[in-house]
């Protein structure tokens, strides 16, 4: 019994270990996403890309990887890979400014569904003060009236029949 806590335990570390390096490169991605280009454009450096989509624990979190269930790690797994495909094609482009930001976008947009996916099965990332970070939107206020039910239902066509073949 002992045992499996301290396993549970070591799963829920890696887990967070894994949210917060995922969520930091996240949120450098964001904000440093219209500076990084122009660096490149103007300097010709891909080290400012590079060093955005830098990640901390990857390298090392292989051996704790065992602790988690295999459907988280093939969740990991994508979201690494989606990662080390944009460091892949920042490492070794040849691209022109203007194309490598529309490359990065289309990979932006895949990195972002695997994040999402990602902090779906391992929970967000625990914050220093032991909160759980969570980027939240308001969809409505306790204080407003719920919306109207607006489901859409479809009309039923008439069959059609067709002639049997002659």
């Amino acid at each position: 019994m002992a045992r499996r806590k301290k396993a549970d335990e070591m799963a829920a570390r890696v887990r967070n270990l894994l949210a917060m390096d995922a969520a930091s490169v996240m949120r450098r991605l964001e904000s440093r996403r219209d500076e990084m280009f122009n660096l490149f454009s103007r300097l010709r450096s891909r080290e400012p890309l590079l060093e955005t989509i830098a990640s901390r624990y990857a390298d090392g979190a292989f051996e704790h990887l065992l602790h988690l269930p295999e459907q988280e790690q093939a969740v990991v797994d994508r979201y690494y890979s989606t990662l080390d495909e944009m460091r892949w094609y920042f490492t070794y482009t040849e691209d022109m400014p203007g194309t490598a930001h529309l490359n990065f976008t289309k990979l932006h947009k895949r990195l972002e569904e695997a994040y999402r996916v990602l902090v779906v099965t391992l929970g967000p990332p625990v914050s220093a003060d032991g909160a759980r970070v969570v980027d939240a939107e308001v969809l409505r206020r306790e204080d407003s009236p719920p919306p109207e039910d607006k489901t859409l239902t479809r009309a039923a066509l008439p069959r059609q029949r067709r002639a049997a073949p002659g």
